[in-house]
């Protein structure tokens, strides 16, 4: 049989992997899609706005033969690749006459490569292959400074800020992701102009492995073709990617997550408008580099979807609650240094001013 192809979505956190698979399984024309979605935390926001998308699901709702969601909430993917990811991958291999492709949404502090060399293993190999990895990026974030091209100049200014006392590793990340990619993706590029999409054009070059494509999209609306069925193959070709994962090895060095904390805030109803003010109040006085969740606000009978990257948050109301759910507010923050309790305060302080 035809191998099955498998694509990997990875990009750092908030650059709108899950904004894109809505698109692609909205859009996927009778194309049978199992889908892996792997987050941090206990409260599955991404798998949640997946499942309505109708993944797996038929016209009643229920599970169909076609596809299916699978979510992994135990950590990163890839370091969990034996434990969590192939166990999964090896369901859905029993199943490869009912599927038509694989699609993987890593967690945003996920290194691909481990992840695609799982692919190498002789098992995987006979029946599986790597489409693509598709690498997300946030225009506007890259634009801002946030990944410089020098880290050597972002570790001395690190150094000389006061209001830091940790070595992030947020730019070998995100260079990392970038060179297992197969295809890029800026993303949000309505909120660049000409000189600004050149500009974060020029720093993604940088680290890019020749030939790799770099495209635009606009809440990760791209046609299924453009993302889905690049062939690459990319498990032959993943060992000649250099990343800084692979010095860490060498050096003996893990894969660690210790300078991110994942935690859940729950402050109650509040309104719309009360709960962006405190979450701004949040960013401005904590390192929170990611934040998002489902929000029961005051007289309204709809929930609210809210994401956030850095200071900038969009919201939206996806659904009605149903009457057999609990209406109430769940907050995924990830960031650096983070107490539950001191973050709800100065939420829920700001959001009384």
């Amino acid at each position: 049989m035809k191998k099955l192809p498998t694509t990997i979505v990875t990009g750092f956190l908030g650059s709108g992997k899950t904004t894109l698979l809505r698109h692609l399984i909205s859009n996927a024309n009778g194309r049978r899609l199992a889908v892996i979605v792997n987050e941090f935390g206990e409260v599955g926001v991404d798998g949640e706005l997946l499942r309505q998308c109708g993944v797996g699901c038929d016209d009643d709702g229920e599970q169909s033969k076609g596809g299916q969601l699978y979510e992994l909430a135990n950590g990163c993917l890839c370091c969990t690749v034996q434990d969590e990811f192939v166990p999964v991958l090896e369901q859905l291999l029993e199943r490869r006459g009912d599927i038509d492709h694989i699609i993987i949404e890593t967690s945003g502090l996920a290194l691909p490569k481990p992840l695609v060399q799982a692919f190498q293993w002789p098992q995987i190999r006979a029946a599986c292959t790597v489409d693509a990895v598709i690498s997300l990026v946030d225009g506007p974030a890259v634009l801002a400074g946030q990944f410089a091209s020098d880290p050597h100049a972002v570790d001395e200014l690190r150094r000389a800020d006061p209001n830091l006392d940790h070595e992030s590793p947020l730019q070998e990340l995100f260079e990392d992701q970038l060179s297992a990619a197969d295809l890029v993706i800026v993303n949000k590029v309505d909120e660049l102009d000409e000189a600004g999409l050149a500009s974060v054009r020029a720093q993604i070059a940088e680290h890019l492995p020749r030939g790799v494509k770099v495209v635009t999209a606009i809440r990760g609306e791209l046609p299924f073709d453009v993302v889905l069925g690049l062939g690459s193959a990319s498990e032959d070709t993943i060992d000649d990617r250099h990343t800084h994962h692979d010095e860490d090895h060498a050096e003996g060095k893990e894969h660690s997550h210790e300078l991110f904390d994942t935690i859940v805030v729950r402050p109650g109803t509040l309104s719309r408008a009360a709960l962006l003010r405190g979450l701004a109040a949040v960013v401005r006085e904590h390192e929170v580099y990611r934040a998002k969740g489902f929000a029961n606000v005051d007289d309204k009978p709809m929930r609210l979807v809210v994401q956030g990257v850095g200071s900038r948050f969009d919201s939206y109301f996806d659904r009605a609650w149903t009457a057999d759910e609990a209406r109430k507010t769940e907050l995924v923050l990830i960031g650096s240094h983070l107490d539950q309790e001191r973050v709800t305060r100065t939420l829920l302080g700001a959001a009384a001013g």
